[in-house]
């Protein structure tokens, strides 16, 4: 047997099955197996150790290298963000795509708009991470009319999930809607934000991550992202930390 050992997350995405982010979730949901042993969270494995996810064997022979691509699709709401197949409304399943993709991130289910998805699980992190400080753009709707104060005060940062969101952009354009711009993604961040002050969120759509804009893509519809901006998505995470946030 191999003396050199990776970590488990990394050894479950480099097979293509999912993103470290997820395969992180499997384990502590407990559906994780090495060598017939339920799999701890921080395991390390060697090449050589038999996989199991929900009894099924992890094929270990990673696919062959591809290029990488990044679809965009305009997520409709009702569809879920995952990759595990018990959902029946999982964003994999929506999409049919004939290559193995994971999302990079999530929308919630009750909202929508833009979604990145790819082959390439080495760069969710980069994307995802707070540190990085990549932008994320929301329109959203809310139940009442938005005040001068209510903006200011999202903007400065809201106290939720036992910390303070950090400094955003926010700004109006009618009387119950406006637009914010993110750096980090705390779960339900800007639903459980506006909840703070009384305010209830009625829709929410993503329009922009980074510079990579929704555009008039049709809600359900998808696309891949060109040569050109694929290329500047990857210059612009170059430099980005890959460690999971």
């Amino acid at each position: 047997m191999s003396d050199e050992t990776i970590s488990l997350n990394k050894r479950i995405s480099a097979s293509g099955y999912c993103s470290r982010r997820e395969a992180d979730q499997l384990i502590e949901q407990g559906r994780v197996a090495v060598n017939g042993i339920p799999a701890q969270p921080g395991a390390r494995v060697n090449l050589s150790d038999q996989i199991h996810i929900d009894d099924e064997l992890l094929k270990i022979t990673p696919p062959q290298k591809e290029s990488t691509f990044v679809i965009v699709l305009n997520k409709p709401l009702q569809i879920t963000c995952t990759t595990d197949p018990k959902d029946k409304s999982n964003v994999i399943r929506f999409l049919n795509h004939p290559k193995r993709i994971f999302p990079i991130g999530r929308l919630d289910k009750d909202s929508e708009g833009l979604l990145f998805l790819t082959n390439n699980g080495d760069i969710v992190n980069k994307i995802l991470r707070a540190g990085n400080a990549h932008e994320k753009e929301y329109v959203v709707t809310v139940d009442k009319k938005i005040t001068p104060d209510f903006i200011h005060k999202m903007g400065k940062g809201v106290r939720i999930l036992g910390t303070t969101t950090l400094p955003c952009k926010v700004w109006q354009v009618s009387g119950k809607t406006f637009h914010i711009v993110l750096t980090q993604g705390l779960n339900r961040q800007i639903r459980r934000m506006c909840e703070v002050f009384d305010y209830s969120v009625l829709s929410l759509r993503r329009v922009r991550i980074m510079d990579i804009k929704l555009g008039n893509l049709a809600i359900g519809k998808w696309r891949y992202l060109s040569d050109a901006e694929l290329q500047q998505l990857m210059q612009q995470i170059e430099h980005s930390s890959g460690e999971a946030p």
